[in-house]
């Protein structure tokens, strides 16, 4: 084992959140970085990666725009590069398609010295006021160990599949994150059924449903009362701001708990135009195909999947409204059920130093930290129980990662707005208001 150099900061996982840190660190010469991940390289969801879908978040919710316009690593500077900045400008889409996407990241990581790949940290522990990160190299089997004054944790979230469901025992009951690998068996097989009503299911439902027409029977089930669309008006868009953040943040922990719960809609939804688009589809299939081979169901919750003799699945649900149990039989089931925030391994060696909830989260403070001195340990995207549903969006990580540097820097690295927002979220707030206004009326009655 090699002991390696010091660095200001490590960050751990190379998503999108952590490369734009990456990125936005790159010109901030008094900080030096390096980041690992265990991955051989860079592939955003490559079991998702359709060829015609986009992002949805515009362009500018890229990895370090919405931080510093005039960044080398921005995504019109890649398409500029690219010879292809004419074409984005004459195509008027301000949503990026997500294979282009991909390889916008994939240029920017070719661009930054301090991204390692097949790079596995195996454990971290603190030493005299430093961590100490152990990391393998996979291709080579050899360990070093790096030291660093602060820890970025960027391991990002992992498909989710209900506790009753013994993957190693039901081969093709599969999450959508893996959709692209099994799409050739999916086509051959008779019958598949979606579970969950998110974009990645209504894509990968769009992405089938061609092939009803040859026979193949496409199952579509949520446990929502209805395959609702993602609210994305202007003023909802607001709930994103910085100084909603704050008012999410400052709430009591069984508030914040209820609220997210109320909004699958800003977060959890699909794209307004793909429910329409689907719906033209299956419109157009029926002119000519009555019954279609497709069934939607809604306030479906799923109880059970059991294998069968003949290699199939069956499903049991039971209809919420109804309080009625109904029974689908599928050969391929394909979870869109989510993501969730899964704890590394390597954290036990350091769990004495982390802040938690009484339930056991992280405590996550305003400045994205959850060591116990709130200065030490920053996280991208797990703390979506503490400032919202906004966590996860691709549009907040330049944000984060401002606040971020700034920490690190001990200085305003990056400007970081503080009102964006034309409506107020807080009594607090609307206080603060009224009181400028006295003030303000107290100094002209002085004149």
């Amino acid at each position: 084992m090699k002991n390696k150099e010091k660095f200001d900061v490590i960050g751990i996982g190379i998503g999108p959140f952590n490369l734009g840190l990456a990125a936005l660190l790159d010109p901030v010469d008094e900080l030096s970085s390096v980041f690992f991940d265990q991955s051989d390289g860079f592939d955003w969801h490559p079991g998702l990666m359709l060829s015609h879908v986009t992002l949805q978040v515009p362009f500018l919710a890229d990895l370090v725009t919405m931080a510093d316009p005039t960044s080398k690593y921005s995504f019109l500077n890649f398409v500029k590069e690219s010879g292809r900045l004419y074409k984005f400008f004459i195509r008027e889409n301000f949503y990026v398609l997500r294979k282009e996407y991909n390889a916008y990241c994939k240029w920017v990581v070719s661009k930054l010295p301090n991204c390692k790949f097949s790079h596995k940290v195996v454990a971290v522990e603190h030493r005299d006021g430093l961590y100490a990160v152990t990391v393998l190299d996979t291709r080579t089997a050899q360990a070093s160990v790096y030291y660093t004054e602060k820890l970025v944790l960027g391991t990002g979230t992992s498909p989710h599949i209900p506790d009753f469901i013994d993957k190693d025992i039901l081969p093709k009951v599969i999450h959508a994150s893996r959709y692209l690998h099994f799409k050739p068996d999916i086509l051959e097989s008779s019958s598949v059924s979606i579970i969950g009503s998110g974009q990645s299911a209504a894509e990968i439902f769009q992405d089938i449903l061609p092939a009803t027409e040859n026979g193949l029977q496409l199952n579509w089930f949520t446990r929502s009362a209805r395959f609702f669309p993602m609210e994305y008006s202007k003023l909802t868009l607001e709930l994103t701001s910085p100084e909603y953040v704050d008012y999410f943040y400052n709430m009591p922990y069984e508030q914040r708990k209820q609220l997210l719960a109320r909004q699958n809609a800003l977060y959890k939804g699909i794209n307004y135009d793909l429910i329409n688009e689907i719906f033209d589809t299956l419109y157009e299939m029926s002119v000519e195909s009555t019954p279609l081979n497709v069934e939607l169901r809604s306030n479906m919750q799923l109880d059970k999947v059991a294998a069968t003799a003949n290699g199939s699945y069956d499903l049991y649900f039971t209809q919420t409204e109804l309080q009625q149990v109904y029974r689908c039989q599928s050969d391929f089931v394909i979870l869109a059920t989510g993501y969730t925030y899964k704890e590394p391994d390597f954290l036990e060696g350091i769990g004495h130093r982390i802040d938690r909830m009484r339930n056991g989260l992280f405590n996550v403070r305003r400045n994205y930290t959850i060591d116990k001195d709130g200065k030490d340990i920053f996280v991208q995207n797990a703390e979506l129980h503490t400032h919202g549903f906004v966590t996860p969006d691709l549009g907040m990580g330049a944000y984060r990662n401002s606040w971020i540097i700034n920490q690190l820097a001990g200085r305003e690295v990056y400007k970081i707005e503080k009102r964006i927002a034309f409506q107020q979220f807080g009594i607090a707030e609307e206080r603060d208001r009224f009181s400028r206004k006295e003030e303000t009326m107290a100094i002209e009655a002085t004149k």
